[in-house]
């Protein structure tokens, strides 16, 4: 509780505390115009959510579970009564209706599927296809790329097929000498536009019928219900975006991609991130002789301040190396043998002041520290991480995970050992650079709170035998969702079951491929959602605002609800932009007399529309490894927003 505690009060900040003010203000204005208390108190806790999502005063998914609770509340007589509510804002039994929603439940569902493709090995023979096809030429691989994302991030959550395709782009640059900054991008747009091509592509259209089906049960007597979307509803949209950012970055790629070296990790491992990095790091091995001024002394007293890091050492006959071996607080002894990643200069250094004993060649650990056991490796902090807004002292990384981290690369700047970056918060995207053995990096893969960008490193055994079981259950999911009337959650739990009763995944495996965090995120929005809806704020909020555009074209009333939309979606989560806004554009629809199924579908859609700043979780991903800055997602993001705004609304005036 108290870590939780000084994690918030670091990130209040004086423009936090600005923006607190002003929301006060403008949501006490706004109170005095609502028609009843419910919708005032449900106004106010609007105004909040909004404000921890910009912000991100606590985690996006302890936000959300925070005003599920504080709508539960209002069930207390006593305080219920205190605020002069004559019902709760959400009835205390469908509290927790989201848990068990069709969307939840279809969400888990698709990140087991996806999971165990990727289990089976799919994803190098697909990386393996690609360069077949395409060669060595950056005009041929993105469209491939770019394409086979798209479809594929249509039958998972994006940020699902953006990481898996990550270590992918890696292998195709690394042996095509391409840089990842050429390709990461592409794929990185596709895999959102992807997310628009089925109704099971991304979390705000697996949301929408639930969000629809809720705003059925508040027409007023005798208006028709909507028809809910089906799978392949949105496909000829969907694909004509993914086709419009193929188009757009073989046209303008040139012109909009960040110009970058050749990043190439099939040159020396240690090249690789000088040219990078420009860490210029090697493994020295070294003895501490009797009477050392370092002996007694701990790794923490000497490794900052003389920019080294401790990744193996030897006492008498016990060599330490990997998980458990080493932490902060590990002393230094007489004649201990020290594995040590450092620069040539700086090791140099730390030997003269010690009077080290510095071998020419690495000895003791020839084996253990061998490029065939161990080495440097590229590791990202993927948005659901755990590890976000933790440091590596917090997490004690070395000691935990086996890897003892050299370097940080954060918005184009790299930062080493020797800036105190162990004690820096990590953010989603941030690339560690890392120094360890490839069993402890082959244990990262399967860790959901990092993502190994490095692929030229011994790797488990995957289970390619189990491909056409594989195969077998994801068609029989699809085949259900296509040609039966289960509910969707049912036929991709269906498949999700056969990965695993056919071994394809064992089951602490699809626990772990399942993010709880979206999970939490998405059901805990489900009750505002309803509060909105039920309490007439969506109805209020929607004459308001057709008192403003109600006599223009429905064109212009369509495509500023999309707008807005966008702007939602750059500084809050996608989730949260349609729980937000797609009760208001069913209210504004049935004020203009327009479809209020388009109007909603075009909220979901839009929430996708989230390529001008890094704040997707996709754009976050990718990021770090290709070593992109903010100003290059807004040259070539400007851009995408105007034609994701145009294409859809054009493919969804023609289509509906």
């Amino acid at each position: 509780m108290a870590h939780i505690w000084q994690e918030i009060a670091a990130k209040i900040s004086p423009k936090t505390i600005i923006a607190a003010i002003l929301f006060v203000l403008v949501g006490a204005y706004i109170v005095t115009q609502t028609p009843t208390v419910t919708v005032s108190w449900v106004v106010v806790i609007l105004m909040f959510t909004i404000y921890l999502f910009v912000f991100e005063i606590v985690d996006v998914d302890v936000a959300a579970v925070s005003i599920m609770v504080l709508l539960g509340l209002t069930s207390i007589p006593l305080l219920g009564g205190l605020m002069g509510l004559e019902a709760p804002l959400v009835d205390s039994g469908k509290l927790f209706n989201g848990f068990s929603s069709n969307a939840v439940m279809s969400i888990i569902a698709v990140m087991i599927i996806g999971a165990g493709l990727d289990k089976t090995g799919i994803m190098s023979k697909v990386a393996t296809f690609i360069l077949k096809v395409g060669g060595t030429s950056e005009t041929r691989i993105i469209p491939i790329i770019s394409s086979t994302v798209g479809i594929i991030s249509s039958f998972m959550q994006n940020v699902g097929a953006a990481a898996l395709f990550l270590p992918v782009v890696s292998r195709i640059s690394a042996r095509s000498g391409l840089p990842m900054s050429r390709l990461l991008m592409p794929m990185g747009f596709c895999a959102i536009l992807g997310g628009t091509v089925t109704m099971v592509g991304s979390s705000p259209l697996i949301l929408l019928n639930d969000l629809i089906a809720t705003s059925n049960e508040s027409l007023p007597d005798g208006a028709e219900p909507m028809e809910l979307f089906g799978l392949f509803s949105v496909t000829p949209i969907g694909l004509a975006l993914v086709l419009a950012g193929i188009i757009y970055f073989v046209v303008a790629g040139r012109y909009v991609l960040p110009v970058a070296k050749v990043e190439s990790e099939s040159k020396n491992g240690l090249e690789y991130f000088q040219d990078v990095y420009g860490i210029n790091y090697d493994v020295f091995e070294v003895v501490i002789p009797p009477n050392c001024e370092l002996v007694n002394k701990h790794l923490d007293d000497v490794e900052t301040e003389y920019k080294i890091r401790i990744v193996a050492s030897k006492s008498g006959n016990r060599v330490k190396i990997g998980p458990g071996a080493h932490d902060r607080d590990t002393d230094f002894v007489s004649n201990m043998v020290l594995g040590v990643v450092a620069s040539p200069e700086d090791l140099d250094y730390f030997v003269e002041k010690y009077h080290l004993w510095k071998h020419k060649e690495i000895k003791v650990f020839s084996e253990a520290l061998s490029s065939a056991k161990a080495g440097m490796a590229e590791v990202v902090i993927p948005p659901s991480s755990n590890l976000v807004g933790k440091s590596a002292r917090d997490v004690w990384m070395r000691k935990v995970y086996g890897i003892a981290m050299v370097g940080l690369h954060r918005a184009g700047n790299t930062m080493r050992e020797g800036e105190d970056i162990r004690s820096i918060p990590l953010q989603a995207g941030d690339t560690l650079v890392v120094h360890s053995t490839w069993a402890s990096l082959q244990r990262l893969e399967k860790d959901p709170d990092f993502l190994v960008v490095s692929t030229e490193f011994p790797h488990e055994e995957l289970r390619p035998q189990k491909v056409v079981w594989a195969g077998i259950f994801f068609l029989v999911a699809l085949s259900l969702v296509l040609f039966s009337d289960i509910r969707l959650s049912i036929a991709l739990l269906t498949g999700a079951l056969g990965m695993i009763l056919s071994g394809v995944l064992r089951m602490d495996e699809a626990y772990r491929a399942v993010s709880w965090k979206t999970v939490f995120l998405l059901a805990s929005l489900i009750p505002l959602g309803m509060a909105v809806e039920t309490s007439g704020t969506a109805a209020w909020i929607a004459k308001l605002t057709l008192s403003v555009v109600g006599d223009m074209p429905p064109i212009v009333i369509q495509t500023s609800i999309a707008i807005l939309a966008t702007f939602f979606t750059l500084v809050m989560s996608n989730v949260g932009a349609t729980v937000l806004l797609v009760p208001l554009a069913v209210n504004i629809a049935n004020g203009v007399g327009a479809d209020p199924a388009l109007y909603a579908l075009t909220v979901a859609i839009a929430t996708s529309n989230s390529f001008l700043i890094p704040t997707h979780q996709v754009n976050a991903l990718i990021m770090g490894p290709a070593g992109y800055r903010v100003a290059d997602f807004i040259k070539a993001g400007s851009i995408m927003t105007i034609l994701f705004l145009v294409v859809s609304m054009t493919m969804m005036w023609l289509i509906f």
